[in-house]
């Protein structure tokens, strides 16, 4: 089943710290704690349009979000491992954040990848709280 913002929503916001905000930038929805964003919805600039043509890419119908990262290695991960699911633009080169098609990832693995981007963010004692009481599943 298509995941939707208000799947990104109930996830982002179950988590310690997190708030919704408005993104100063783009007027959308985004969730961060005090230090940055962690996922952020994200539609297209006429700059991303146009770069992307340039490349012989159109944006995806849609919805779509951007998501922190661990580093570029961990960005180039997600890109290789899961196409259909995240993409990349012009804009976000050398940037540590991926975008989230939405409308093609499924609910387990949008959970696990707004929450690994909010650990990425959460201050160190609400994170390390979080994953003693949400150990990894096995296997």
């Amino acid at each position: 089943m298509a995941a939707t913002l208000e799947d990104v929503r109930t996830i982002a916001l179950a988590l310690p710290e997190a708030a919704e905000v408005v993104d100063g930038h783009r007027g959308g929805a985004a969730w961060r704690t005090r230090a940055g964003l962690f996922v952020w919805e994200r539609g297209p600039s006429k700059t991303d349009v146009a770069a992307l043509a340039a490349l012989g890419r159109t944006w995806p119908d849609g919805p779509v979000v951007g998501v922190r990262t661990d580093g570029l290695d961990g960005k180039q991960a997600l890109l290789e491992t899961f196409p259909a699911e995240f993409f990349t633009i012009p804009h976000f080169d050398g940037y540590p954040a991926v975008l989230v098609r939405l409308d093609a990832i499924d609910q387990d693995l949008l959970r696990e990848v707004v929450t690994d981007a909010w650990l990425l963010r959460a201050p160190k004692r609400v994170a390390q709280e979080w994953l003693a009481a949400h150990p990894p599943r096995e296997g």
